[in-house]
């Protein structure tokens, strides 16, 4: 049975909070165990070749989810966990347009997450990341 979380998720990036909805309808496997890991706190850079977007990358840290709602092109806001596959593991969020890529190709990530807050702050800070560098960055719920 898949367990769900009723309150929205809150996301801090660099010292300002936004929040977000986990999109439990189209990836329940992928938000259960992404709310397993919660908090989960990490950094956040700029993206090398997707476009518009942050990421943190985990490495060989395996969700051991499938795919669900899997997207390359993310609208600003939306959240994307890219399970271990022909690339490393990682978080990706879009500010702006994205074509979710790495050095292997297109990639496809699981869209288990979307902010519903501030998308001109995320935008702010996601250009903020690429040319100040990493910033911290807290998922926890609210």
């Amino acid at each position: 049975m898949v367990k769900t979380i009723d309150k929205p998720m809150k996301i801090d990036i660099d010292g300002y909070s936004f929040s977000a909805q986990l999109e439990q309808n189209s990836s329940p496997k992928t938000c259960e165990l992404f709310t397993r890991a919660l908090p989960f706190i990490s950094q956040v850079v700029h993206v090398r070749w997707s476009g518009e977007g942050m990421w943190i990358p985990l490495g060989n840290m395996d969700f051991d989810v499938p795919y669900e709602d899997a997207s390359s092109y993310p609208a600003p806001g939306q959240i994307l966990l890219y399970p271990k596959s022909k690339s490393e593991t990682e978080i990706l969020i879009a500010y702006g347009a994205v074509a979710f890529a790495s050095k292997a190709g297109t990639l496809a990530g699981n869209h288990f997450a979307t902010i519903t807050s501030d998308l001109d702050k995320l935008k702010e800070i996601g250009i903020s990341t690429l040319w100040e560098g990493s910033k911290s960055i807290t998922f926890s719920t609210e």
